[in-house]
């Protein structure tokens, strides 16, 4: 089984850079099966379709996520995927205009069309305190959440390696 950790975020707006420092610890002190591949997409969109291209069977997005929980709270979510079809000529124009300063689901949507989507996609996010302002480093709470999600991943992988059950795709 090949399976993708994309760690995705801005590490110059605080809390976005969650989905990075996961991925940076989990590149420096964790013994992640083989097959297994972590990668720092920061907010390159374009550089997580082009890994996907290698033909991944799961893929692992770390990211920061707003859903007005309290900071440091971690969510799973299997993401629905939508076909590029589906979104209006406007849409279409926004989506393409610069893939490669993008969102995770922009991408997961290209990688879709390009038919390099893995058949299992999972998320796991955090709920971010400080998000939208400039500045260096993580909040409190969402530093403290990292080495929950390095946990959480380490699980996950195992779910999906077949050594214990299937991830379910709820709130961690």
């Amino acid at each position: 089984m090949k399976i993708l950790i994309a760690g995705v975020g801005n590490l110059l707006r605080g809390d976005d850079g969650f989905g990075v420092e996961v991925g940076r610890r989990l590149l420096t002190g964790n013994d992640l099966p083989s097959g297994v591949k972590v990668l720092e997409a920061g907010i390159s969109g374009i550089s997580l379709v082009q890994e996907l291209m290698q033909g991944y069977n799961a893929c692992i997005i770390i990211d920061a996520i707003k859903r007005n929980g309290s900071p440091g709270t971690l969510y799973l979510i299997k993401p629905e995927v939508p076909d590029l079809d589906s979104v209006g000529p406007e849409q279409h124009r926004d989506f393409l205009a610069d893939m490669h300063f993008t969102e995770p689901s922009k991408a997961l949507i290209l990688a879709k069309a390009l038919g390099v989507l893995p058949k299992k996609v999972l998320i796991i996010g955090c709920e971010p305190a400080i998000y939208d302002e400039l500045g260096i480093g993580l909040s409190e709470p969402v530093g403290q959440a990292v080495a929950r999600a390095v946990e959480e991943i380490a699980a996950v992988v195992k779910k999906l390696t077949g050594q214990t059950s299937e991830p379910s795709g709820e709130d961690a």
